[in-house]
Parts: structure tokens; sequence; C-alpha cells
């Protein structure tokens, strides 16, 4: 697999269709060739403790943000074709089939693949947080939980333990 997008989410609270921000990468040939952020209006929309303890967001930084259809139109193009990679598939696969749910949207049925599912066949023994996997593969990831440097630190991951 060459070509693939690596996708993740931030949740604003515990319900999964709460996305607050999305990052895409997109891998050609092995390559990083573009990428997409955007914050997102949650739904249902509050923040809770935890979540704005792990990723920093809150109300003010999404206010005035695009709902996810208004998102999702933008990345759609950007993905066509493309199986999707996340690191922990199940959390970022569960909240993007709870948001189509919400907006009553037609799932695709994405491809999706894991690299912490695969991080675990190379190195058993280790912890596979995304930061020190992505450690191990020689990605320095220096902004953890947000969006974007998520996923292209799943992006390298993906590119260096053989998805590609």
């Amino acid at each position: 697999m060459r070509d693939f997008a690596a996708i993740d989410f931030e949740t604003a609270n515990c319900e999964r269709s709460s996305v607050c921000s999305v990052g895409i990468v997109i891998v050609h040939n092995g390559e990083i060739v573009d990428s997409f952020y955007s914050l997102i209006q949650p739904e249902p929309n509050y923040y809770n403790y935890w979540c704005t303890q792990v990723h920093g967001l809150t109300s003010a930084d999404t206010d005035r943000a695009p709902i996810f259809p208004e998102v999702w139109k933008k990345v759609e193009p950007l993905i066509e074709g493309l199986p999707l990679v996340a690191h922990n598939k199940a959390f970022d696969e569960r909240c993007l089939k709870a948001v189509f749910r919400v907006y009553r949207m037609d799932y695709p049925d994405y491809e999706f693949h894991c690299t912490l599912l695969k991080s675990k066949q190379i190195w058993p023994e280790s912890h596979h947080n995304l930061d020190i996997i992505a450690k191990r593969c020689g990605y320095n990831l220096e902004n953890h939980h947000h969006a974007l440097a998520d996923a292209e630190a799943c992006a390298a991951i993906a590119i260096k333990i053989g998805f590609c």
C-alpha cells in the first residue's frame, strides 16, 4: 500500500461524534504530498475538562468553526479512493462513523488500517503510544494531540513500518 491517507480526530467530550478537529495527510508512492487540517464545531457542542486537558481545545476555538459536513466536503476529494490509516483506528473509525450518523450522511465504508496494531506486531515488548512509536520510527512528534501533527506522525510510522 503506497498510497493512503493518514487521519486523526480530536474530540470535545466522550461522545465519539464530538469531533472538534481533523488532520489528514495524503501519501502517494510512499511520499507525503498533501495535508489538511480543520477545526470543527463539535456535536454535541460542549467540551469536558479531560478532553481539553489532552488537546487544549475549548469552545472558544470552535464556536465559529464549520460543522462536520462542511469540513468533510473538503476532505472527500483529498481521500477519494485511498485507504485510511490511523494510530488506534478503533477510535478514529468510531468517530467518523458516529459523526456521519449524527448528520445523517451516507457512510462510504472506508477501508481503515491501524499503525497501532502493526506496531504491536513489530515491537511486542514496547509501549505503543503514538509519540513513542513515532520516535522509534525516526519522527519527532512535537505537538502531540494536535490532529494534523498526529496524522503526520501516523503517516511517518506507516511509511517506515511497511504500509508502503
